[in-house]
């Protein structure tokens, strides 16, 4: 591609794209914000807003490349919808709300010739690609992966996040589990997982998981929990052959040995546009599935246990 500025829609208005993505696409100079797609007709100042994607084909409006931030069951559809049009896609994480829908999704984008990139955002915290440098080759003796936090805080009032497809706990727990299949010299694997689930949701509130796998530890866990209202954490511990290494802050920092290491500043949606724009301008695509694979994993071979009805 050229290196004139890319046409770029969001598809999906939501608290991520007005918290995250919007001032993310204005600050990188290689993108240009001028369309939004949202079921209410709403965009930021001064963009076009459109109700759907097929009013945004018909507007004639040039565009090179959609973020697709809607919920991950509408997902496939306007996945497919984009890639027919021609148009470049990154995709908020989850990919799609179950692998096939994913794996269709890559399908079409590679048949197509476009770049896809799944943008699993919390592999760009400034932490995280050190980490991964400092555990390259290592023997891996213990994972411990804490994800706690307040649901009524971070999620108000979104009720399909409790619905089939909206992964409950795993939306934000994915996260932890895209850094860790980014970070880690050795493949997880899911051993085993108990999922709680509040009696009238389709969706798990909290959820234990523990990993096997070549050269994954006998100590290989992840909790995730949504009734932290205090002492929220996201952290990742990793025991291995030369000390320790720990992310706290969902990747933000560093500690190795116990002590801060050096980090980038960048941000994580800053840099994953950035990628976005490396990938467009050399024709790649980004798409890795095993962060999803756990999740669905966990769905697959977990016990539930019904836990105290959850009211926002």
């Amino acid at each position: 591609m050229s290196g004139k500025a890319l046409h770029l829609a969001i598809v999906g208005y939501g608290k991520i794209a007005q918290d995250q993505h919007v001032p993310s696409i204005a600050a990188n100079a290689d993108l240009d914000l001028v369309a939004c797609v949202s079921r209410r007709g709403v965009a930021p100042d001064g963009v076009v807003a459109f109700k759907s994607i097929t009013e945004l084909r018909e507007s004639g409006i040039p565009i090179d490349a959609v973020a697709l931030c809607n919920t991950p069951e509408e997902r496939l559809a306007t996945a497919l919808e984009s890639i027919a049009a021609g148009w470049h896609v990154l995709i908020e994480k989850p990919a799609a709300a179950t692998l096939g829908a994913a794996d269709a999704i890559m399908q079409a984008a590679s048949a197509a010739g476009v770049t896809l990139f799944a943008a699993w955002h919390s592999r760009f915290a400034s932490g995280v690609e050190p980490a991964r440098r400092a555990l390259a080759g290592r023997r891996v003796d213990r994972i411990e992966i804490q994800w706690r936090e307040d649901v009524r805080k971070w999620h108000p009032d979104q009720d399909w996040i409790w619905m089939p497809g909206g992964f409950g706990v795993f939306d934000p727990g994915v996260n932890a589990l895209s850094i860790a299949t980014h970070i880690l010299p050795c493949e997880l694997n899911l051993a085993t997982a108990g999922l709680q689930v509040p009696a009238n949701r389709q969706m798990p509130i909290a959820g234990e998981l523990t990993f096997a796998g070549v050269g994954v530890p006998a100590q290989a866990t992840a909790s995730f929990d949504w009734r932290e209202s205090e002492g929220e954490q996201w952290t990742i511990s990793i025991e291995h052959d030369g000390g320790s290494l720990t992310l706290l802050d969902g990747g933000d920092r560093l500690l190795i040995d116990g002590r801060p290491a050096p980090t980038g500043q960048e941000g994580e949606y800053p840099a994953l546009y950035r990628q976005f724009v490396n990938l467009l301008r050399c024709g790649a695509s980004d798409v890795d599935l095993r962060p999803m694979r756990l999740v669905a994993d966990a769905f697959m071979i977990g016990t539930r246990q019904l836990v105290d009805a959850f009211e926002d």
